[in-house]
């Protein structure tokens, strides 16, 4: 059984949506490589982390189930679903085919607020990349990207993108953030933000494309 003190995991004592909020740590912790494919994770021993009942967390295991992030084992618990090189790279290529060009239809639709609370999002990213907070980042970065293509309006491809997103494994984010580099990559979004603001739709979208290819290169911890 992994080690949860080990694990950067926040409390959910006092939160509401518990179960959601528990989902999206979850995802966070293994998108970011701090629960790793292997080892075997118990919602008792998770709910003690997080200072609630195992029926929340058991409940957030069986969604991310759903997703294709962990796995039952059956008497056991759970373990984190292993992605290979080959899976990355198709999720990858199939991002590049639909965030840029969804991102640069969105820059016509988005309204002043829209935009205030994306430059809010990409503040918080940056202030988490340089705090070395990896799933307060994931979180805050998810959030933004959400944002961004929503305004396009299509909500279904918006789903398809989270799910690939969350299906995604960043094991280099830790390395990132230590060195000091992740600050440079958080601050892509707010250039996107700047280009969303002067209506640069084109630079927009090849802006996404470099963003995507540093999630598969740097962050997922393969070199050029």
């Amino acid at each position: 059984m992994a080690e949860l003190r080990q694990l950067a995991l926040p409390s959910f004592a006092r939160r509401m949506s518990v179960r959601e909020e528990v989902a999206d740590a979850l995802r966070g912790a293994i998108v970011s490589g701090e629960m790793k494919p292997g080892e075997l994770y118990s919602a008792p021993g998770l709910a003690e982390r997080f200072g609630i009942s195992a029926t929340p967390v058991r409940e957030a295991m069986l969604d991310l189930v759903k997703q294709g992030l962990v796995e039952v084992v059956r008497n056991k618990g759970f373990k984190v679903t292993d992605m290979s090189e080959t899976d990355l790279d198709q999720i990858t290529r199939i991002r590049e085919l639909l965030e840029p060009p969804t991102a640069a239809e969105a820059v016509a639709k988005i309204s002043a607020q829209e935009l205030a609370q994306l430059r809010n999002l990409a503040s918080a990213i940056v202030d988490a990349a340089a705090a070395g907070d990896l799933i307060s980042y994931i979180g805050a970065d998810r959030e933004f990207h959400v944002r961004l293509l929503s305004a396009s309006g299509n909500q279904r491809l918006v789903r398809i993108v989270e799910e690939l997103r969350a299906q995604t494994r960043l094991y280099g984010l830790s390395a990132l953030a230590s060195s000091g580099r992740l600050v440079a990559s958080a601050q892509e979004h707010q250039q996107m933000c700047d280009l969303i603001e002067a209506g640069e739709s084109d630079q927009l979208a090849e802006l996404m494309r470099t963003h995507i290819g540093h999630t598969r290169r740097e962050w997922a911890g393969r070199s050029e």
